[in-house]
């Protein structure tokens, strides 16, 4: 009987490249779904904010009841980083605490723990992966996610990440061009780029405009034979999103027109107090008028200084400005920013402009799906759904895998299995908030 691992990662998609990271470091470990079996159990933990902290830690508890007698827990990732030293304290049956540093070094910190050494963490800031670092991309057989940067520049004033992950560290245009082409030569052809702050990628290695060279050095690849065929950048910064990026965006044969910016608020006096800047009105006008674009965003709701006004400023706004996608966070008052000293608003305020903004967007996504019935799209199918055995799970080739949603294909002109891989398919009915599509042909 081998080894066997099982890890859950939390948070967000930059999380699960971390978690990769670790599944690369211990490839001796077969990785199982069923926790009561494994030998090692990882939780990649989330800290970035309230809600966050406290499914990390349940989840962590959930393990200890769920795991076998004898099988070693770990705890990993920015909750780990942020309150190791209270995790310790609260939950001593935890065996194993590492932090942002220590993905890579997984494999050796777990020898050293299994033979009663003391286990030496990093304390050299955050691990950023290179072309070289092994990794065991998980949940799909043609997307991979490719990290761009860790750490951030920008001071928002609600924000942690800076005070555990650090200042904007960005890898090499080599680093990344390189471990795009090794992910295609293992199979992969679409690509997710993601960082903290991607609009900054290469700055602190004195580039400006590090996403444009990227996406041309990309393009550049790809007519000279590299078969990677869809791409897409994560998490873009008003104040570092260019016209110039977004038209190498347009312009270019394999990124999408995918826009995604977190704008957390239009008021200026609650950006203001948040310390957002740029201006983002222009910007959003170039990406929405971008032929087949697709915006997504995010708002942070009941930050200090969001009087009644500006909630109302704010609503306005989404219903003048639809976006594609959106996710909406209450405030989340983080020990050590600066938001957490200014004067706090009720919960039940927050919460109930939550239900309100909530209403506005759910009114125009459903409306959004509903315009899609008839419409042809060249999607990307994965495999079998989730949702039922009965159908395959594909997405518009625009869409991020997981957070943008599913077109489930129930119908299709060509015989046999679908195999992963663009196909052109029709939206044929949008069930609730299920859409139903029909296979036609491959591209």
């Amino acid at each position: 009987m081998g080894k066997k691992l099982h890890l859950i990662s939390l948070g967000c998609t930059k999380n699960l490249v971390d978690s990769e990271v670790m599944l690369g470091a211990l490839k001796e470990y077969e990785n199982t779904q069923d926790i009561a079996e494994a030998d090692v159990v990882i939780v990649n933990t989330c800290g970035f904010i309230e809600a966050a902290k406290q499914e990390s830690v349940q989840t962590i508890l959930s393990a200890l009841e769920s795991k076998k007698e004898g099988a070693i827990l770990i705890a990993s990732g920015c909750l780990s980083e942020r309150y190791a030293k209270e995790l310790k304290e609260e939950i001593p049956e935890i065996d194993m605490i590492t932090g942002v540093g220590d993905y890579d070094k997984i494999d050796v910190m777990l020898q050293s723990y299994k033979k009663g050494e003391e286990i030496c963490q990093s304390h050299k800031g955050v691990f950023l992966l290179n072309e070289n670092t092994k990794r065991v991309i998980s949940g799909s057989t043609i997307h991979a996610y490719i990290k761009l940067s860790e750490g951030c520049n920008q001071k928002c004033s609600f924000c942690a990440i800076p005070s555990f992950k650090g200042k904007l560290h960005s890898r090499t245009l080599e680093s990344t061009l390189k471990e795009v082409q090794n992910l295609v030569k293992q199979g992969f052809r679409d690509f997710s780029f993601i960082s903290q702050d991607s609009s900054s990628y290469m700055r602190d290695l004195g580039v400006k405009d590090g996403l444009v060279a990227l996406i041309k050095a990309i393009d550049e690849l790809a007519k000279k034979g590299l078969e990677i065929q869809s791409a897409r950048i994560l998490y873009l910064y008003p104040a570092t999103t260019s016209k110039a990026l977004i038209k190498a965006i347009c312009d270019s044969p394999i990124f999408q027109n995918y826009f995604d910016m977190p704008l957390q608020h239009s008021s200026k006096k609650v950006l203001k107090i948040m310390q957002r800047s740029g201006e983002f009105l222009k910007l959003l006008e170039a990406m929405r008028t971008a032929p087949n674009s697709f915006v997504r965003t995010s708002f942070i709701i009941g930050h200090p200084g969001e009087g009644e006004e500006e909630f109302a400023e704010l609503c306005a706004f989404i219903q003048h400005y639809h976006f594609d996608r959106m996710n909406l966070f209450g405030f989340s008052c983080e020990e050590g920013t600066k938001s957490a000293h200014l004067e706090q608003i009720p919960q039940k305020i927050i919460n109930a402009r939550l239900k309100a903004m909530n209403r506005i967007f759910t009114k125009q996504y459903k409306a959004g799906l509903k315009e899609l019935v008839g419409k042809e799209v060249v999607a990307i199918v994965e495999g079998k759904s989730t949702e039922s055995e009965y159908f395959y799970s594909a997405r518009d080739m625009r869409f991020a895998p997981e957070i943008d949603g599913e077109i489930l294909i129930n119908d299709s002109k060509i015989e046999g299995d679908l195999k992963a891989g663009y196909y052109r398919v029709k939206i044929t009915e949008v069930a609730g908030e299920n859409v139903l599509g029909c296979v036609l042909g491959r591209v």
